[in-house]
Formats: structure tokens, sequence, C-alpha cells
């Protein structure tokens, strides 16, 4: 099988523009190929996952990644799939999240011995004369046909500031200078860029007179057809000290049964023949997809033995009703966190990041769904001393699979 109908038989592609010529091109390792990355926060997050598990596996095979790190672009903010405006962040954010962005990747990407390029964007795009922008690339687009974009339509009726009108037309140029800098001849992304990436190709096209290629990667929705990587809490992050590889772990344990197979497919390195034997699962057989799901991914993320430790602290915890010689997450409390000498259950289930807020903390107390080991916590008056979590301390749990290891210094 070659490295192109592995790709669409795991599901990943969703559109192209030249099929033949993509496909020649990186079954013979001959593609050299980028995907932008606007450091939106201080880590990468599952929704840039597929991303980059695409660009392993196109390097696997001998194509040559280009990670573009958006500190141009990230000054303006990418209005596609948002029905409001993004924050604008100083100079110093973006920079301070793009050096978070390096760690990450190359867990990833081989970047040694010219195998990858990882850029930033802001070295040719701050530096732009606005007026020669305008002669230069102004004229090669048609606003008719930028309105039409998906990723402008749907803030048409809330109102698309001009800044954001911007955005495709920073990204084409970075599509542009890649060609021409690097040899760049492939664009990756995410659907919802599909108007950006043939903006570039378009421009590449009119300015150069060659042809460069755009490839869509399918998006990581679950059954429901909503993004997948978000919780009460938030994204699930990559950075072990935003989501700990525990509850990464546990994000992908718990996910739909309709949605582990499609996962398994698209996410992790396994053989298809292997995946193909796992289609008919079901029942208890689909829990143990979900565990090699999850172990899977918590290998790529956070290494092999922290995928271990997570799996043992799930199977101690679930499969045996115990927390005892588990590594099991913790939450471990100061002596500023207790009032007066002690702390309420409400306090607790926040500072233990069970709960969002005192008020959700509150609703889960009064449904019956907080436990201490083992027993209901009914009261949203209970509370507890620095000597209660001594020791070993106490597992708190809030429903059936969000728990912590509660301890003192």
């Amino acid at each position: 099988m070659t490295l192109y109908d592995e790709l669409v038989a795991r599901g990943l592609i969703a559109q192209v523009t030249n099929e033949e010529e993509i496909k020649k091109m990186i079954n013979a390792g001959e593609a050299t190929f980028y995907i932008g990355f606007d450091p939106t926060a201080d880590s990468l997050h599952v929704g840039h996952f597929m991303a980059l598990c695409l660009m392993k596996r196109l390097q696997m095979a001998g194509n040559k990644p280009i990670a573009l790190l958006g500190g141009g672009t990230g000054m303006i903010g990418d209005p596609s799939g948002r029905t409001d405006m993004r924050q604008m962040m100083t100079k110093e954010t973006i920079n301070h999240n793009i050096e978070c962005f390096k760690k990450q990747m190359s867990r990833f990407i081989d970047f040694s011995d010219g195998k990858a390029l990882m850029v930033n964007n802001a070295d040719w795009l701050l530096d732009l004369n606005y007026v020669d922008l305008l002669r230069e690339v102004g004229a090669c687009f048609s606003v008719n046909n930028m309105l039409r974009a998906e990723c402008y339509k749907q803030r048409m009726e809330k109102g698309l500031s001009f800044l954001e009108f911007n955005y495709m037309i920073m990204q084409s140029y970075d599509f542009y200078a890649l060609y021409q800098k690097y040899g760049c001849n492939m664009q990756f992304g995410g659907n919802d860029q599909w108007s950006n990436m043939l903006g570039g190709t378009e421009l590449i096209r009119r300015k150069l007179g060659k042809d460069a290629y755009a490839m869509t990667i399918t998006l990581l929705l679950n059954s429901e057809g909503k993004k997948m990587g978000k919780t009460q809490s938030g994204a699930v992050w990559l950075d072990p000290n935003k989501t700990s590889p525990f509850d990464f772990y546990q994000y992908w344990r718990n996910v739909a049964d309709a949605d582990v197979m499609k996962c398994i497919r698209m996410l992790t390195f396994l053989p298809l023949e292997e995946i193909d034997a796992m289609a008919d699962w079901e029942g208890s057989q689909l829990n143990k997809a979900k565990e090699i799901l999850a172990y899977e991914l918590t290998k790529l993320v956070h290494g092999e033995e922290e995928a271990k430790k997570a799996e043992s602290a799930a199977k101690a915890f679930f499969v045996q009703g115990s927390a005892a010689g588990a590594d099991m997450p913790e939450c471990v409390l100061a002596e500023e966190d207790f009032t007066d000498g002690s702390i309420d259950i409400l306090s607790l289930l926040v500072k233990a990041e069970l709960a969002a807020t005192r008020s959700e903390a509150r609703r889960n107390v009064t449904q019956g769904g907080v436990t201490m080991d083992g027993e209901k916590v009914t009261d949203i008056k209970a509370s507890y001393t620095m000597d209660d979590f001594q020791g070993d301390g106490h597992v708190l749990k809030r429903g059936k699979k969000k728990f912590k290891k509660i301890l003192a210094k």
C-alpha cells in the first residue's frame, strides 16, 4: 500500500487540488510541504495533534516538513471557525508561545540534519511595506472571491474586521515566500483552511507561473459533529503541566463508543491490518479498544514511561477499586490553601480541578456525584484540615471518571 493510499484508508484526506501530482510526490518522498501553527496559546493542543501526526507520517516516507510558526499571522488572528474576533496578543506573548511550541514539536518531527525546517513567518511578514504589498500582491486577489470563502461568510453577519480580512492574504503570502525560499511545493492544513490554501496556490501561479499544491486534513470531529479535544475545563493540551499525562490518557479512554475506532484509525500509527481486525469489536471489546487508543496516543505525546504510568493508575483505580500503589494524579495542598485551618469541599473540588467553579462544585455535591475514599459527600459545608491529608492522603472523586489523590505538605 502506498503512503497516499494509507492516508485515504485512514480517513485523513478531505480535499486536494491535484490528486495525481500530490499522490506522485508524497509516494516518492519528493514533497517539501508546510503546515502553519499560529501561537494562540503557550501549548499545542489536541486540535494540532492530527497535523503533527500527518507531518510525522510524511517525514517517515522521506518527505520534508516545514513547521511554520505564525509570529506574523498570529498578530492578526485567523477568523476561520470563529464567531467573534480573536483577542490580540502582544509580541512578547507570541514569542513566548512560539518557544513553547518548538519544544513540543520536536517530540513528533525530526529536525536533525536538514530533515525538517522550523521557520517563523514574522521574519518576512513584519518587514513588509504596506504600499509595496498592495502593488505586488493586492491585484492577485478578488474581493468577490474572498467574500465567498467559508471562513469569511460565517463572520459577515456579526461583522468582519478589515484586520481579519487580511488574514487570507497573509497566509497566501506565506506559501509564496516558502516556495521561493525553500522550494516548498505543498501546503497541508485543516479542512477549514481550504480557501486560504487555494489563495496561496493561486498567488504562486500568478506571480511565479509555477504549480503548487494543497491538501486538507479531515477535522477531528466526534459522532455529534463537534470538534474533539475539549472538556468542561477547557482544551486538552499537549503540555503535561496544563493537561497531565493521566488526564490526557483519560480523555482518550473516555471517548464515545461511536468514535473510538475512527480515532484509532486516524491518530495512531498501528498497522491498518491490526485496526481492521478490531472493526467488529463490540461491548467490552470497545473498552479494550479505548485502552489501546489512550495508551498509544499518550505514548506519542508523553513517552512510553508516562503512558505506562497512566495506564496502571487507571487500571488500579477502575479495575481494582483502589489507588494503592498507583501513579494517580495528585493535588498537593499548601498552607495557604486553608482558611482558618480548614478547606471546604467546594474549594477543594476547584483546587483539584475536578470542578471549574464553586457553583459547579456545589451542583456536583448536591447531585450526589462526589466521594472521598468511596464515601459520598453530600454536605456542601463539609470541611477538612491539613492533618486530614497527611501521609497517603485521600482520593477525591467527582462522577465516575474524574479523581485526584489529595495530599498536604
